[in-house]
């Protein structure tokens, strides 16, 4: 009887310390979030696919043209990118250039959640296997990064874009337009 009560116990405890330590690591500060080590360097090489006719596909060229842009990681599956969605707008509107990539998904799924949740994009670039996503040194999605105009990324926005964040993201534009 008492190793049948053990054989029963065991276990939900060792669920149970399971359950602890994952809510307790969903709590952990931002800073143990891994930051790309691409952050100061020039955007690596990537030749990406478009999403369709509206957005073209998208090089690390495309972003050596002398204007700051945000270059956004983001799938239709991915329940943050929703979230954050009205803030890309928000700096789409306020004139920002935003390109996307396209994480693991397809083209008619990125037409619906497009229509949906609103376009920000200029441009579009598939990243079927996460290529671009490793190369940029990303920890998920989603995830932003400030590129200047000369192609060297300057930071990093780690998660989804909050509303409390957009000007200070307009304020980091600013800087690197210097």
């Amino acid at each position: 009887m008492m190793l049948r009560r053990a054989a029963l116990i065991v276990p939900l405890l060792m669920f149970l310390g399971f359950v602890a330590l994952a809510v307790y690591r969903m709590g952990e500060p931002p800073e143990r979030v891994i930051v790309s080590k691409m952050v100061g360097k020039p955007v690596p090489a990537m030749d990406l696919v478009g999403a369709d006719e509206l957005h073209p596909g998208l090089n690390d060229g495309d972003l050596r043209h002398g204007t700051v842009t945000l270059v956004n990681l983001f799938a239709s599956w991915c329940a943050p990118c929703r979230i954050e969605a009205p803030q890309l707008k928000e700096l789409a509107d306020k004139g920002v250039v935003i390109h996307g990539i396209a994480v693991r998904d397809t083209p008619e799924d990125i037409a619906a959640f497009l229509n949906d949740h609103g376009d920000p994009f200029r441009r579009i670039g598939m990243d079927p296997n996460s290529k671009a996503v490793l190369s940029l040194g990303a920890s998920g999605l989603p995830e932003t990064f400030l590129i200047d105009g000369k192609g060297i990324i300057r930071k990093q926005y780690i998660g989804q874009i909050r509303p409390e964040q957009v000007a200070e993201i307009l304020k980091d534009i600013e800087e690197a337009r210097r």
